[in-house]
């Protein structure tokens, strides 16, 4: 059986997404390097000079907290592929702005997954009882080569979810999820590397559709779920492109994912990519509405889950800034300024 699903269910008691405010346009970025055109995307979200992805988890992790009423944490993962240290927990420093001290802390990697393999470890750890409530963050910030195709997608944002035993706060409790991995080599960085390399023609496949496809259609074997169960999916958006094939070959419609579809305006935000659809999703979402949520990690691996929305996203939404609020918002950059606040230039 490949299903995890733990004894006592567990429930997102709140949630909060943070994006910056700066945005590059892809025109600008195809000015300064190709020429031409700029790609599928829009803009992308890009940190600012004082923003990090500690200080990103931060503001994520507060409204989410803020949301659930908890004052006590057992456990705060964060999920990255960008800590501003190399040797130095993100999660101790989170902990610590958030006035919680007995706590497990932690840092995750796994590319773009890091932030749902927290999410999966929450999870687990509430449901067995040794905590009662956790917080599982996805935050990245931009980490693409001058002129490489990753700059035009890679992009800065995440979100963090408050997980602990289902009860009447309950947004959504998590029924169960399914992962799979393999040793693909699409996407990595080397110690001491500034930048991560890829193999383009890896992508899509052996790499994105390939786990992406195994993990939803595992889930579906193991619970009897099928596409039209759900009201929403949301699926890793390394592009805008790659989310709808993936969907259409599961066999899910433009309605069920259109509303976590973000790529086009704020870029891939790695490990915050698909907990900001989520959010985003959670936004809008109803009591009784089942949600499908499946990350994708190069190196390689993809986490699937089924979450069912509870009556109580209707009492504790509205006290954050939604993701469509962060989307509207903003202001445009050049390319001067961009390489600037993401310290493009070295002596």
């Amino acid at each position: 059986m490949y299903l995890m699903q733990s004894k006592n269910r567990a429930a997102i008691l709140g949630y909060g997404a943070y994006i910056p405010y700066y945005r590059l346009p892809t025109t600008e970025i195809a000015r300064v390097w190709r020429g031409g055109g700029s790609g599928p995307n829009v803009e992308k979200a890009v940190a600012s000079m004082d923003e990090d992805t500690v200080t990103m988890a931060i503001e994520a992790a507060r409204q989410a907290v803020a949301m659930s009423g908890l004052d006590s944490l057992g456990a705060v993962f964060v999920g990255t592929e960008s800590k501003p240290y190399a040797v130095k927990p993100t999660s101790t420093i989170v902990a610590q702005a958030l006035g919680q001290h007995h706590t497990l802390a932690a840092d995750l990697e796994f590319a773009c997954k890091a932030g749902t393999e927290a999410i999966q470890v929450i999870t687990g750890l509430v449901g067995s009882g040794m905590i009662q409530a956790g917080l599982a963050i996805g935050m990245d910030t931009a980490q693409g080569r001058p002129g490489d195709d990753l700059e035009y997608t890679a992009a800065s944002g995440g979100a963090a979810y408050v997980i602990g035993n289902k009860g009447e706060g309950a947004i959504a409790v998590i029924d169960c999820s399914t992962s799979f991995v393999s040793d693909t080599g699409d996407f990595w960085r080397r110690a001491h590397e500034k930048y991560p390399r890829h193999l383009s023609r890896f992508t899509g496949e052996p790499a994105y559709f390939y786990h992406i496809e195994n993990a939803v259609r595992t889930l579906f074997e193991e619970t009897g779920h099928k596409p039209g169960d759900f009201t929403y999916a949301v699926f890793h958006q390394p592009n805008p492109r790659f989310p709808v094939e993936v969907a259409t070959r599961l066999g899910f419609t433009m309605d069920q994912i259109k509303t976590g579809l973000l790529n086009p305006m704020i870029g891939n935000t790695y490990s915050g990519s698909s907990p900001i659809g989520l959010a985003a999703v959670l936004d809008e979402a109803k009591p009784g509405d089942k949600i499908l949520l499946a990350s994708f990690g190069s190196g390689a691996g993809s986490d699937a889950f089924c979450l069912d929305v509870k009556d109580g996203i209707t009492k504790k939404r509205g006290k954050s800034p939604t993701v469509k609020s962060m989307l509207q918002r903003g202001t445009r950059i050049d390319y001067s300024t961009y390489s600037k606040f993401r310290d493009k230039l070295h002596k």
